[in-house]
């Protein structure tokens, strides 16, 4: 019976795919990513560990899409009367 050892987890681990930095993501590949979190988390058959560094991943990917969705409102413009104006996110009207 063949034997697993640590260079056998280490070799496998290597040949998995890295997780990509959350802040290097587009917004819809996070949001991907973190709605399959949601729905592997509310299974609830995730190991604790697992569920934990799930959690953790969530986190950093909801941080990231609430900066990517805040950083949008701040670009948005309106056209008024021919013009191009700034949004004003606080009143919903224009500057």
């Amino acid at each position: 019976m063949a034997r697993s050892n640590s260079t056998d987890k280490v070799e496998n681990s290597a040949s998995l795919p890295a997780t990509p930095v959350a802040s290097e993501m587009k917004y819809e590949a996070a949001l991907a990513e973190l709605e399959q979190i949601v729905l592997s988390m509310e299974g609830g058959q995730l190991p604790l560990e697992e569920s934990i560094a799930a959690y953790r991943r969530g986190s950093e990917l909801l941080k990231h899409c609430q900066q990517q969705l805040s950083d949008a409102e701040r670009k948005i413009q309106v056209l008024e009367n021919g013009a191009l104006r700034d949004f004003d996110t606080a009143s919903g009207a224009t500057q």
